[in-house]
């Protein structure tokens, strides 16, 4: 029987970071939480999941800003943490495009006031998220975590300095430091702006949905319950390496088009209408080699993308 531990999640209201406090204390963890309900997407929907995580007598919440510095040392003073769980940020390619200062500061700005207090505090582990959209756009599939980073927008630069800061600082820290290059990680009450979730709302509400006029447009899709289950594995795992690197993907990739023919008729849809408008801000593929992570921490099968779809659609109907 483990230890249990005390784990900060940083991000605790948004997608990820739900599933996984959601996750840690139903297995006995003890969780902190830290949210600012940042407006970028539901707040109502981001509330009702603290109220829910509340429920749980090993779960604590306060809301607070990553990028408020001296609230945030303040409450790595009145806490102790074994591990850190860096989820927070700001996320979207597109928003980035019209707010990019808003990603200097809580992706930049906010990253290193939470690294600060980790090594200050000498935290055991570091685990931080970073984005398969470091790669850009890449002449050969699936990447690997060796491969050289090309990053093409200010979200993706932002997540290259967070991996390179995290780099320098293992040297002189007791920290060990876990960066995970996220890919599209998808499931039920979903980020709103990524395609699967756009494309099940808008059944429901008879809309209309922006999709690439691109058949070459591929993702790499991991369902969220494979990335929660990796991540308790990785805070369970004794590291020998103190800075480390994996993608978390499925190590496949599914075009657009073949994603709306496994939803479609699951979700019985018929005929739908669909705007076609390019996104030409994006990468062109999303592709990820899984191999190290899957060694690493003993994780044999991903969930398939059409049972991923299925489970979605069945727990949507059932709150319905």
């Amino acid at each position: 029987m483990f230890k249990k531990k005390r784990v900060l999640i940083t991000g605790v209201a948004g997608f990820i970071g739900f599933y996984l406090a959601k996750k840690l204390c139903e297995d006995g963890f003890f969780i902190n939480g830290i949210d600012n309900f940042d407006p970028y997407y539901s707040v109502n929907l981001k509330k009702k999941r603290i109220e829910y995580l509340k429920k749980f007598k090993n779960f604590q919440f306060k809301k607070i800003d990553i990028v408020k510095k001296n609230l945030l040392k303040s409450y790595f003073n009145k806490n102790i943490f074994d591990q850190v769980i860096h989820l927070a940020a700001q996320a979207g390619v597109k928003y980035s495009l019209t707010h990019p200062y808003k990603y200097l500061d809580v992706n930049f700005l906010g990253y290193t006031n939470v690294l600060e207090n980790v090594i200050n505090k000498k935290i055991d582990k570091f685990i931080f998220a970073s984005s398969s959209s470091v790669y850009g756009e890449q002449k050969k599939y699936p990447v690997k975590e060796n491969y050289k980073l090309n990053p093409e927008n200010i979200y993706a630069q932002t997540k290259v300095l967070n991996e390179n800061i995290s780099y320098d600082l293992h040297h002189t820290s007791s920290t060990k430091f876990v960066g995970l290059r996220l890919f599209t990680i998808y499931g039920e009450t979903g980020r709103p702006d990524t395609f699967i979730n756009k494309y099940l709302n808008s059944a429901y509400l008879e809309d209309k949905i922006d999709m690439i006029d691109k058949d070459n447009y591929y993702s790499d899709y991991v369902y969220i319950d494979d990335v929660t289950e990796i991540i308790k594995k990785l805070i369970l795992r004794r590291d020998k390496k103190k800075y480390q690197i994996f993608n978390i993907s499925s190590n496949k990739s599914t075009s657009i088009m073949d994603l709306v023919k496994i939803i479609s008729p699951q979700h019985k849809i018929s005929k739908f209408p669909i705007i076609k408008k390019f996104n030409n801000f994006g990468i062109s593929k999303n592709h990820g080699n899984n191999d190290k992570i899957r060694r690493y921490v003993g994780y044999k099968k991903f969930t398939n993308l059409k049972e991923g779809i299925k489970k979605i659609i069945q727990l949507s109907k059932k709150k319905k």
